[in-house]
């Protein structure tokens, strides 16, 4: 009977625990990145995911720099950050930096968007003629009509990224909660500078997509800067420690271009069109 008892015990942590493993969105249903929860069944498991099938401006996408477009109206990205209080956040299907506070902006347009929340991405979810790189970096900016634009950069690995080393040995403290997307167990980050990510962009690429993960919202407008940047394998693997090992991995596939264009900014094409014959 005892032994009986302590079966059922340790079958309902086992369920406790793959539960909990599990992403979830707000209203409850669990979505992953392998299996019959994987991207490829996503439109299947909610009413809330069909765009993530049946979109036609879907995220992330390869970016085959022999079909760019030059963006003859395009400028460069201005980006005013500063340090403000952030908040470490398990989502479970990744790691966030969320703000509480103003953190700074950036124009895209003519139109300022604030920065609200960061999160990684392990492989790079967009890929450059076909090869992915090993992070990849989402600054998520919404303006005051709810429009959307992310800033997102690659990682390749080599030097340690000073913007990451920031938040590095808080990551041991991130527990997930369940399936409470957005609602992990919160670390406090403190004051964290983003002075480490206003690199001058000489280089960048914009099409106008959807977020990668569910319910996969399109009509955001998407910035890639061509230049990737760097952080250690250690830092990486600190960075997705936290995670289960079902979301380490958590790279949507490339999505169908679907007839759309890619532009391309280069800070030094209009000089050299400026100065020709």
């Amino acid at each position: 009977m005892a032994a009986s008892h302590g079966n059922a015990i340790f079958f309902l942590l086992l369920c406790t625990l793959f539960l909990s493993s599990l992403a979830c969105d707000s209203g409850g249903v669990k979505f992953g990145y392998s299996g019959s929860i994987g991207p490829d069944f996503w439109g299947n498991l909610s009413a809330n995911f069909t765009r993530c099938s049946n979109g036609k401006q879907q995220s992330p996408i390869d970016i085959n720099t022999n079909e760019l477009v030059h963006g003859l109206n395009m400028e460069p990205l201005h980006r005013n950050y500063t340090a403000a209080n952030a908040t470490l956040v398990d989502n479970i299907f990744n790691i966030a930096l969320r703000y509480e506070e103003a953190a700074g902006v950036v124009s895209i347009n003519g139109m300022k968007y604030t920065l609200k929340q960061m999160h990684w991405h392990s492989p790079s979810e967009h890929t450059i003629n076909g090869f992915r790189f090993p992070l990849e970096l989402h600054m998520v900016h919404t303006n005051d009509n709810g429009n959307i634009t992310v800033l997102a950069f690659l990682y390749q690995f080599g030097r340690p990224d000073p913007f990451f080393a920031q938040i590095q040995d808080k990551l041991a403290a991130l527990n997930a909660e369940g399936c409470k997307a957005e609602k992990g167990s919160p670390v406090p980050a403190g004051s964290v500078s983003l002075l480490p990510l206003r690199q001058h962009v000489h280089i960048y690429y914009r099409y106008v997509g959807s977020l990668t993960t569910p319910p996969c919202v399109e009509n955001v407008i998407w910035n890639i800067p061509a230049k990737p940047r760097e952080m250690t394998p250690q830092q990486a693997a600190d960075l997705m420690a936290p995670l289960d090992e079902g979301y380490r991995h958590n790279s949507r596939p490339a999505q169908h271009m679907n007839g759309r264009t890619v532009q391309l900014y280069h800070r030094f094409w209009g000089e050299k069109r400026r100065s020709s014959p």
